[in-house]
This record gives C-alpha cells, structure tokens and sequence, in this order.
C-alpha cells in the first residue's frame, strides 16, 4: 500500500478506465487469498499501480467484491438455511442482520470514499499492522481460537 501511494500518478479517472484495469485489479484481489493481505487494500493498491485515482480506485475495488462476497454469502445462507437457521437463529433475524449489514457497510463504504479522497491510504498500514500484532498476541496467548 505504501509503495503504490507513493509510486501512483493518480491521473486516471472513471472515464478512463478500460477492461484491462478491471481484469489486473481482479488480479490484485487474488493476493487477498495470501492471510492477513486485504482484499480492498489488495485492489485500491493495484488501481493505483495504474494510475488510477484514489477515489476512483476504491469505488473499483468495492465494486469487484460485489460478485466474490455476494457469492460466499450464498452459499453460506444455502448452506445453513437447512440446518442452523431454521432452528437456532430464524429467517426474521436473519433478514434483520442483512439489512442491518446493508446499511452500516453502505455508510462505511461512503465514509472511506469521502476519507480518501482527501488522505492517503498509508494511514492505513500503521492500523493493520497494529490490528494484526494484536490477534497475533492474543492467538499466542490463548486467548481466542481461530477454530469453531
């Protein structure tokens, strides 16, 4: 994220954009298979390798999660909805969770697009790596599992 800040141009736009861009950020999203890589930081990174602008670099990366998210989501809810939904936490408080998730990653999804329009994403790294050391030390420590 660091070096593609300082290495961007940022001269590209939405109006520019070609196939090209969409296939090589979809490239940079498959590093967010590689734990602790971000799959938005992956992509905006990747935009800004080509030169595309911050704003507009953001809006790609939330735009190619819709398919890979929206598909994990499905086969979760198909895969859940025969066994544990029905019985443990039911179609209404499922429903309400989606809604709920809808609106609060809308709102957050407006709020980094305001906030790096006008600020670097470096500010990004010092709160990953920090976030980081900390599931780090707790895993270490015992005080959480990553198994269910």
């Amino acid at each position: 994220m660091v070096f593609a800040e300082h290495a961007a141009t940022q001269t590209r736009h939405e109006d520019s954009l070609r196939n090209g861009d969409a296939v090589f950020l979809g490239i940079f999203q498959v590093f967010s298979l590689i734990p602790g890589v971000s799959r938005s930081g992956a992509t905006i990174s990747g935009g800004l390798l080509r030169d595309i602008d911050r704003v507009t670099a953001t809006r790609m990366s939330f735009l190619l999660g819709i398919p890979a998210l929206a598909a994990a989501g499905g086969l979760e809810a198909i895969s859940e909805s025969h066994q544990n939904l029905r019985t443990r936490v039911g179609w209404s408080a499922t429903m309400v969770g989606v809604i709920v998730s809808f609106v609060v990653g809308y709102i957050s999804i407006a709020w980094l697009l305001r906030f790096v329009a006008h600020h670097s994403i470096v500010w990004f790294v010092p709160y990953r790596v920090a976030l980081g050391i900390v599931i780090i030390v707790a895993l270490v420590a015992g005080g959480t599992s990553l198994s269910s």
